[in-house]
């Protein structure tokens, strides 16, 4: 049996590492991402992980266990996605200065016919930033590649006064919520 991660995120890969998880395959899903219309920001992470998990486990083994995920960051009843250029990466981080938001991520797991989905949610309280910390982060690169211009897990968590709910939630894949599931499907972390 082997894991496989349908994820290109090097941060869900280090996190299932850490976690122990043996023979970790990563298989990242090659297909576009079609947000269901009319969604809210739970069902859209739950649909956009079980699309990529669904994608990969065709070419898996019946007794391999595939893990997919999708993380937004929800603020103003909208998605805040990765900043296409230094510009919106400063108007997101400007939005988000002073302001709590939630990250959904959401997780599907597969093993052999059983496909569970699910999804968490934290809120980050990102103190008061002035423009020249915003040019600052912007010119280390790191918002560039993730959703709502920052990373919990780098320089962003200068940031962040507080999180509410799972930390590993606002890195990409929500430590609980995944052990809860992989329990369900028989397979124990511990």
């Amino acid at each position: 049996m082997a894991t496989v991660l349908a994820s290109a995120s090097p941060r869900r890969k280090t996190i299932l590492e850490m976690l122990g998880v043996k023979d970790l395959r990563v298989v990242p899903a090659r297909g576009d991402e079609v947000i269901p219309e009319d969604a809210g920001p739970a069902e859209t992470v739950k649909c956009l992980s079980a699309a990529k998990a669904l994608e990969v486990a065709k070419n898996c083994s019946q007794s391999d266990v595939i893990i997919a995920a999708d993380t937004i960051v929800w603020l103003h009843e909208r998605i805040l996605g990765k900043p296409s250029d230094a510009a919106e990466a400063a108007a997101m981080l400007e939005e988000l200065s002073g302001n709590f938001h939630e990250v959904y991520t959401g997780v599907t797991v597969i093993r052999g016919d059983t496909v569970l989905s699910d999804h968490e949610v934290s809120k980050v309280f990102f103190r008061q930033l002035t423009e020249e910390e915003i040019a600052g982060y912007i010119g280390t690169g790191e918002p560039m590649d993730k959703a709502g211009a920052y990373g919990a897990q780098g320089i962003g968590a200068l940031f962040i006064e507080r999180i509410e709910g799972d930390f590993f939630n606002v890195m990409g894949l929500p430590v609980c919520r995944l052990g809860e599931m992989l329990k369900k499907l028989g397979v124990l972390l511990l």
